[in-house]
Order: structure tokens, then sequence, then C-alpha cells
């Protein structure tokens, strides 16, 4: 049985852990796109965008609706992207520590 000093220690190696991961993941970019490629987002896995491409061939001044629309679309494609990677690294790290599968942690 597992005394009190030893989960303060695995304790405290899993905070120090997922902070370490919150670092990382600032630094893993994932991307988005919509309309087979003609517009692409680039976002951090901390969530912020760090670029979008728009293929000239769907600018159109007189319908902004549909640009508007593949910007949205790429954006939550990125968003995916960036929570599906969060979860994959938070599994790895998890299967690394030893802690059983479906563990919750507050990230």
């Amino acid at each position: 049985m597992m005394n009190f000093k030893d989960m303060m220690q695995q304790a405290q190696q899993m905070q120090f852990k997922l902070q370490e991961m919150q670092e990382k993941l600032k630094d893993i970019d994932v991307e988005g796109e919509a309309g087979g490629g003609m517009v692409k987002v680039t976002m951090s896995c901390a969530g912020v965008v760090r670029g979008v491409q728009i293929d000239p061939a769907v600018v159109d001044p007189s319908d902004k609706e549909t640009l508007e629309d593949l910007v949205t679309a790429a954006l939550n494609n990125a968003h995916d992207n960036k929570e599906q990677r969060i979860k994959d690294e938070t599994q790895a790290m998890m299967e690394a520590m030893g802690l059983p599968p479906g563990t919750k942690l507050p990230i």
C-alpha cells in the first residue's frame, strides 16, 4: 500500500508533467482547412491562430459570405485538430507515467 509521502510525490510529479506538457503544446501547431484546401488556418495547441492562407480564387467581392463560411469552417477544423492533438499528447503522457487509460486530468 502506498504511503502518504509517496502519494504526494506522485501528485507533484504529475503536476510537473502537466505543466511541462502545457508548455510543449504552446509550440505545437496544427492546421485546419476548408474548400479543398483553398482556406487554411494554422493554430497552436494553446489556441493561438498563427496564420490564415486564402487562395485568391475564392476571393470574390460579390460573394463574401462564401469566403466567410470557408474561414469559419477552416477555424473550426483547426480547433478540432487542436483538441485531438491535445488528447493524443495527454494519452501519451499518461501512458509514460503508467496511469490507466481514461484517467481524467485537469488540463
